[in-house]
């Protein structure tokens, strides 16, 4: 059974950018974590969505930031009005109680990017396991870009480590339908270099996932964030990832679009208009709906022109999945 600690929320440090609007806090293990509440205003299933991405993640090998149980008291959100949540009609006041908290990843003596420069992508030593998160996003539903942060290591080569599992199995409100390609990173060159051999490998590692205890997890949440569609949307994933047939088509899926983005980075860096995210700083490529977020069912691929869609390549697999 996997244990997830417990800590209590004791600083608010500040205001963090998303829609969710997540808060800084030191906690009483002496960490900063970037925590998020019950009544965010994205969905009631973000909580849930987090953990067990967070875990999901992790059980594949890919790095993740720790995550613990923040309590958030009464008596801190009474001293902390900063960290009340703002929308149109004014201040919402978050629920107390046991809310989600990721480590946060500014370490000592280390720097931290959330973006890199044309040159700095080979200097990733683990860029596979972007083609990994693809996969599991794509099998989760994943409704959002897939996000990462960069941690420079004394070598100067660069780490990714995987965060924003907010809109996992089928998004926040557990209602979204999202395309096979709604969840890959933004900036394609972090795909290039991958081999055949290393698509077999990923498949393995998906394959020894341990669901009973991911099941768990899911199992002994706070009250509240297990909501009916986010369990429901779980177990979707749990039997997309054991067919063997459809996991198999999922990788051969990702393993096809990455190669076409081999060569073609400076065409399509050319022919697209780059815009700034303001909520997570993130190069964007991709045309926004109205609420900011990226609609991949309207988009080119970045790895050249034309409509490149999963059901071009494998049209079974994206029938079978509901892709």
């Amino acid at each position: 059974m996997i244990q997830v600690k417990r800590v209590e929320a004791l600083f608010h440090v500040r205001k963090l950018r998303g829609g969710s609007q997540p808060v800084l806090v030191q906690a009483s293990d002496g960490f900063l974590y970037v925590v998020k509440f019950l009544n965010n205003p994205q969905g009631s299933n973000l909580l849930f969505n987090e953990a067990l991405g967070t875990e999901l993640f992790r059980g594949a090998g890919l790095p993740v930031p720790e995550w613990r149980l923040v309590h958030i008291s009464e008596e801190f959100l009474d001293r902390n009005q900063a960290c009340w949540m703002e929308l149109e009609h004014g201040l919402l006041r978050p629920k107390a109680g046991l809310c989600f908290g990721s480590r946060f990843l500014n370490l000592r003596n280390t720097s931290v990017f959330e973006i890199l420069s044309r040159t700095s992508f080979n200097r990733i030593s683990n860029r596979r396991d972007f083609c990994t998160a693809w996969v599991l996003d794509a099998l989760c539903g994943h409704a959002d870009n897939r996000q990462a942060i960069f941690i420079e290591r004394d070598t100067k080569s660069l780490e990714a480590f995987f965060i924003d599992h907010g809109h996992l199995f089928g998004g926040a409100s557990g209602t979204a339908s999202p395309s096979f390609l709604a969840s890959r990173y933004l900036d394609s060159r972090v795909y290039t270099g991958a081999r055949a051999r290393d698509f077999k490998d990923i498949q393995r590692a998906i394959q020894r996932l341990d669901l009973a205890a991911l099941s768990d997890v899911a199992g002994h949440l706070p009250e509240g964030w297990s909501t009916e569609s986010a369990l429901l949307n779980f177990e979707r994933f749990r039997r997309r990832v054991t067919d063997a047939v459809l996991l198999k088509d999922a990788v051969l899926c990702v393993q096809r679009m990455v190669e076409r983005t081999e060569g073609n980075h400076d065409r399509m860096l050319a022919g697209c208009t780059i815009e700034l995210k303001c909520e997570d700083m993130y190069s964007q490529i991709l045309p926004s709906r109205q609420d900011g977020r990226v609609d991949c069912g309207r988009a080119d691929f970045a790895g050249g022109p034309g409509r490149l869609r999963p059901e071009t390549v494998y049209p079974y697999l994206c029938k079978a999945a509901g892709f």
